[in-house]
């Protein structure tokens, strides 16, 4: 881990910058620009002229094109932002289609980013990437080992990335590498596969699981990342807001019921759901709730510097609160 850094970043490209992270990174940027001379925004999808932000460069961007470092070359990039991946399938998910975004995709990123000469990468990683294993430290530090269960396919591609990105360490050191593992990320209009948890008149959990959570609020994401660009910094950090919640806290924060159901009882639901396509998720998610990884952020606190503005209860609080404006 080092938080030394001789790259003074001048021009940056943000890949994936229409989705939820990536405005907000951009947005950020365009706020508050300080020292760089050019900030594009790349995206798979036009974004809207009046959702365009002054300041900012937009590109329509596929990160699989062999045209890539072109377009890196094109602007004089130095940094990238490498957001673009599959986070929340459709309900007809397409695995080779996520494998060759997440996975072949970020190969030819950083190919493109050899091709171009660009000096760094500051990717986000997922606490996923660790896998769901009841063998987990209790606290898992940057150390422990990458072991994404190949049954998810977000938490495999993102083992397989990692992999990749520690053969190219070796390979290129030229080429500076961040790397975040967030948690759970969270925020004010947060949308995704847990959310939607929180949305069921009940909150369902596993007998003799706590399904524990570490949250991170979504502008400590951001604050992160701004902190790679703006003050350098290199190696790998969890990022994660202190403390746990259990589901049953945080369905008693909800006001909402918490019934803890057998694991084989669900277990078996879920795959004749599958089976009899009721629901796009199988039997393999008994491990995303039974085998949570706890990420510790001691190393992000003290090698990186970065302290989270928000704890894992204050994210959910504001999060809760957002809601109750919302309705």
């Amino acid at each position: 881990m080092n938080i030394e850094t001789s790259t003074a970043l001048r021009s940056v490209l943000i890949t994936g910058a229409d989705g939820y992270i990536g405005r907000q990174v951009t947005a950020a940027l365009a706020a508050d620009r300080r020292r760089l001379t050019t900030i594009v925004a790349g995206d798979l999808r036009p974004v809207p002229p009046d959702r365009q932000l002054p300041g900012v460069e937009y590109l329509t961007l596929d990160i699989c094109s062999p045209e890539l470092g072109r377009a890196f070359e094109t602007f004089k990039i130095d940094g990238v932002v490498h957001l673009a991946a599959v986070v929340t399938p459709g309900k007809k998910t397409d695995r080779q289609l996520e494998y060759t975004i997440d996975v072949l995709g970020t190969e030819n990123v950083l190919k493109a980013c050899l091709q171009a000469g660009v000096k760094k990468i500051i990717y986000t990683s997922s606490g996923a990437a660790y896998g769901y294993h009841a063998d987990h430290s209790a606290w898992l530090d940057e150390n422990d080992p990458i072991r994404g269960n190949a049954a998810f396919a977000y938490s495999h591609h993102k083992r397989l990335v990692e992999e990749m990105l520690a053969r190219y360490r070796k390979e290129h050191p030229e080429l500076e590498q961040l790397i975040f593992r967030p948690g759970f990320i969270l925020g004010a209009t947060t949308r995704n596969q847990i959310t939607n948890l929180f949305d069921q008149p009940r909150i369902m959990g596993l007998k003799g699981a706590d399904s524990p959570f570490v949250i991170i609020w979504d502008q400590d994401v951001v604050g992160a990342i701004l902190q790679g660009i703006f003050q350098g910094g290199s190696g790998i950090y969890n990022l994660a807001g202190d403390g746990v919640l259990t589901l049953s806290e945080m369905a008693r924060m909800l006001g909402k019921p918490y019934r803890a159901l057998p694991v084989g009882l669900v277990t078996a639901a879920l795959w004749l759901g599958k089976k009899l396509g009721l629901t796009q998720y199988g039997p393999e998610q008994v491990r995303f709730l039974r085998f949570r990884p706890v990420l510790s952020n001691r190393r992000l606190k003290t090698e990186f510097g970065y302290i989270p503005q928000k704890t894992t209860r204050e994210v959910f609080e504001y999060y809760l609160e957002s809601r109750r404006h919302a309705d």
